[in-house]
């Protein structure tokens, strides 16, 4: 049978758990309510509340006059939450209060006139909403080659939350010796969540100690991703899963010490079947998917 043991940081993030249990308590209290996008990214998620009445939509004309919308937890753009309210919908708002302080920052820092260079995934729902709020004075990028429009008073450079420290740190510096001697002031704001720097050296600790990691969570999700990079950068053997269905017994032997890892939205009752998975050893079933 193999060990299995769980890295230090997994699972919820603080974020997540906030905007699971706010929209848990709006259908315990008003029932029925729409979520503009999937509220985190892990299906599992998603499919729990739907059960309790929680329906995903992409646009707010798909809910009725006098509902109930929730922005997720990746937040949204200050025009969306104009509409919400000409609208006259009532609004559960599930930002995580990490991305909120990233768009208050965005916000201010473009009002003192900066341009903001968000250092993240253009096509990312919290990146697009961060950017709504510098009102057109920001772009996105994850290239430091990225031709960069100043504002009147230089360039301010931030983060998509998710993102390492480490990885924004050699962002900002690469950028900064670009543009160095060419704007009046470059100014950095690390905005990137602590707790997912958390879980990179967690996983980092436990790749040390066993034969392969296992990284569980939603292949939609940017923190899940880099999470799977960051256990594959340490050299050991490593798979990416949604859920315990995903194992294959080739995967692993019956002596080995296996870790396991989970993305930031990845819910406790997933990660809890892939280690008693593991644990379980080898099956005689069919395998039913895999990465």
């Amino acid at each position: 049978m193999s060990e299995v043991v769980k890295a230090e940081v997994l699972g919820f993030c603080g974020g997540v758990r906030r905007a699971v249990r706010l929209i848990e308590t709006e259908l315990e209290e008003r029932g029925p309510l729409f979520t503009l996008g999937a509220i985190v990214h892990n299906s599992h998620v998603v499919d729990a509340l739907a059960c309790k009445g929680a329906r995903v939509v992409e646009s707010l004309e798909e809910v009725p006059v006098g509902g109930t919308v929730a922005i997720t937890a990746h937040g949204a753009g200050e025009g969306v939450v104009a509409e919400i309210e000409r609208r006259g919908l009532h609004l559960v708002d599930t930002t995580c209060p990490i991305v909120r302080r990233a768009q208050e920052t965005a916000a201010r820092l473009a009002e003192e006139g900066f341009g903001v260079v968000l250092y993240g995934e253009a096509t990312h729902p919290e990146v697009r909403g961060i950017l709504s709020w510098t009102r057109g004075r920001g772009i996105a990028t994850q290239s430091p080659e990225t031709d960069v429009p100043p504002g009147p008073r230089g360039v301010a450079i931030i983060s998509q939350t998710t993102k390492s420290p480490e990885m924004f740190a050699q962002f900002a510096q690469a950028l900064a010796r670009r543009l160095a001697g060419r704007v009046p002031e470059i100014r950095v704001v690390d905005t990137t969540c602590p707790e997912t720097g958390r879980r990179y050296q967690a996983a980092e600790e436990l790749a040390k100690s066993v034969d392969a990691l296992f990284v569980v969570g939603s292949r939609g999700s940017a923190n899940t991703r880099k999470l799977a990079e960051t256990c594959r950068a340490t050299g050991v053997r490593t798979h990416s899963i949604e859920s315990a269905d995903e194992i294959e017994d080739s995967w692993f032997g019956e002596e080995e010490r296996l870790g396991v890892t989970a993305g930031a939205s990845t819910p406790d009752d997933v990660i809890e079947a892939v280690v008693r998975r593991l644990e379980g050893g080898k099956s005689t079933d069919v395998p039913r998917g895999s990465t």
